[in-house]
């Protein structure tokens, strides 16, 4: 560590034991793609999250209202025991280390996904306008510009001329348009099985400090195309299905027909999709985290059928398939 993050870690470990007192035993639990750090802090048979979330690049207030919405909704989010946002240092309940990622496969993939799409219900049933920031037209293309900028021209080595990049950015306006026939709902923005805990009760929710009031697909995209595992089609399209009549029962805002809504989950999947092209790029050049550039093909490999389904969508087909030069 350098000598910043390390007064930083000094500063955690006083802030939190002049809160729950002291000695504590100490252990990194990780450092995920933003500049947070978690530490968990022991003492006897008890345990805390402490949280390192330096406050010129992370937002401490918004990670405490957020954590309120779910418990008010009932999910299983940590307790936040004491924060300071002006230090940007958070101490959290301990949800343990086992995430979904780390616990999933073939046999209890039902079970864990069953609890996921409930919790889920439950968050955006509780949605109300004017709490949450909209995940709008705006902020999407702004994501959807780390394609070109960081896969197209970082990745791929290619400079767009003046027609392809005004065919991408055709191709960008149909997904927006899409984007914006769905009703807003409460987003998660990262409801994937990196950020689900399997504790009790299933499942523990993280990472939840950038929530946004946006399409109602999106979550669900989150939870079934993830960044880091795969599933096979005909079984995400059943887990898919049951949080759709899961919805229509509660009577949230979700295309009225199955065909509608998978095509929604298509092209509010391809938004995320392209955004994190870019993104696991730029933090494997950028910030130095190479490892981010092992799943590019998996989102290659999601966003072909899409591609190929939408006429509007053909312009991005070359670059989905070129190589590295």
């Amino acid at each position: 560590m350098n000598s910043a993050v390390d007064r930083r870690y000094d500063q955690l470990v006083a802030w939190l034991v002049a809160r729950i007192g002291g000695p504590l035993a100490w252990e990194t639990v990780s450092a995920d793609a933003s500049r947070r750090r978690y530490f968990r802090a022991r003492r006897g048979g008890r345990s805390w999250i402490a949280v390192d979330a330096p406050p010129e690049y992370e937002n401490v207030a918004a990670f405490v209202a957020v954590a309120r919405l779910l418990h008010e909704a009932g999910l299983n989010a940590p307790q936040v025991l004491h924060h300071d946002a002006a230090l940007g240092f958070m101490c959290l309940s301990d949800l343990g280390d086992r995430t979904y990622l780390s616990v999933l496969d073939d046999d209890n993939a039902d079970a864990l996904f069953g609890a996921a799409v409930g919790a889920l219900l439950d968050w955006q049933g509780a949605s109300r306008p004017g709490v949450l920031p909209d995940y709008d037209r705006a902020t999407f293309a702004r994501e959807m510009a780390l394609f070109k900028q960081w896969y197209i021209a970082g990745e791929l080595g290619h400079e767009l001329s003046a027609r392809d990049d005004r065919a991408i950015d055709g191709a960008f306006d149909f997904i927006l348009d899409r984007l914006a026939t769905q009703p807003p709902v409460y987003v998660h923005r990262d409801y994937m099985p990196r950020n689900l805990m399997a504790c009790q009760p299933l499942p523990g929710v993280i990472d939840f400090q950038d929530a946004r009031y946006g399409p109602a697909a999106y979550d669900v995209a989150s939870l079934f195309r993830d960044a880091f595992v795969s599933w096979p089609a005909a079984r995400v399209d059943g887990w898919i299905r049951h949080y759709w009549d899961g919805a229509i029962g509660r009577g949230l805002p979700v295309a009225a027909d199955w065909a509608s809504f998978r095509e929604d989950i298509a092209l509010t999947g391809a938004q995320r999709h392209l955004k994190i092209l870019g993104l696991f790029v730029r933090i494997a050049r950028r910030d130095g985290k190479p490892r981010y550039a092992d799943d590019l093909d998996r989102f290659r490999d999601y966003l072909r059928p899409v591609v190929a389904g939408f006429d509007e969508l053909a312009p991005l087909g070359p670059f989905i398939e070129a190589r590295v030069r």
